[in-house]
């Protein structure tokens, strides 16, 4: 099924992805450092869903009080 969220506090603006049986299989994030996004988005691919929550869950960015892989495991939650 594929999902859209809409980021809080953090230079992406929209996260597009993609939960099948539990399990990711396509990421995009819109705006924020591509090159770091594309790859986050590349190495989540084909992991549980609870398994990338538990990865990126409370990242933070600099001062931010989140990041863009905390943002995604929000994102997640809400599917689950």
């Amino acid at each position: 099924m594929k999902y859209q969220y809409v980021t809080q506090g953090t230079c992406s603006r929209v996260i597009n992805f993609d939960v099948e049986n539990g399990i990711v299989n396509d990421v995009e994030f819109i705006g924020g450092c591509n090159g770091n996004l594309k790859g986050i988005a590349s190495l989540v691919k084909g992991m549980k869903v609870e398994d990338v929550i538990s990865r990126l869950e409370g990242l933070t960015c600099g001062v931010k009080g989140t990041s863009c892989p905390d943002q995604f495991s929000k994102a997640l939650k809400e599917t689950l």
